[in-house]
């Protein structure tokens, strides 16, 4: 998700291993080129895969950072899961994987036709002391 536009990239894999998180990236890295690009993660270990560093180290445009355990709510594609889930997914009925994908893709590109930056209603200096509280984060790049 482009923090400044709302814009969600997106992709849908089988699977969830590390070989298509890094192709993931490399179409991210394609959307958009020639910038620095900031990349918020969770946990996951498929996120921190040594393969995943060995191919990020190779693209220094692209700069990892990791929310906190137990801070997925900071991550604004968890947000956006959440409102995909809720308008899209939950209520519907899905009679295969390709007709689920199908209703993500049709819901991703109404999305993106209209979409805007979210808005956090809090400032930074009320976030941050919550969200780090009694956890460390990770800042480095990874």
């Amino acid at each position: 998700m482009e923090v400044a536009t709302g814009k969600v990239t997106d992709a849908c894999y089988p699977r969830h291993r590390h070989e298509e998180f890094r192709k993931f990236l490399k179409q991210v890295a394609k959307t958009y080129p020639r910038v620095k690009l900031h990349i918020v993660c969770d946990n996951y270990a498929t996120h921190k895969h040594p393969a995943v560093r060995a191919w990020l180290d190779t693209h220094k445009r692209i700069t990892m950072h990791f929310t906190p355990t137990s801070g997925s709510w900071l991550n604004m594609v968890e947000i956006f899961f959440g409102i995909i889930t809720r308008q899209a997914i939950r209520r519907g009925t899905f009679t295969s994987v390709k007709d689920l994908t199908g209703a993500i893709g049709i819901f991703i590109d109404a999305w993106n036709e209209r979409c805007e930056p979210f808005v956090w209603t809090k400032t930074a200096d009320q976030i941050i002391p919550r969200a780090t509280r009694g956890k460390q984060t990770s800042i480095a790049r990874h």
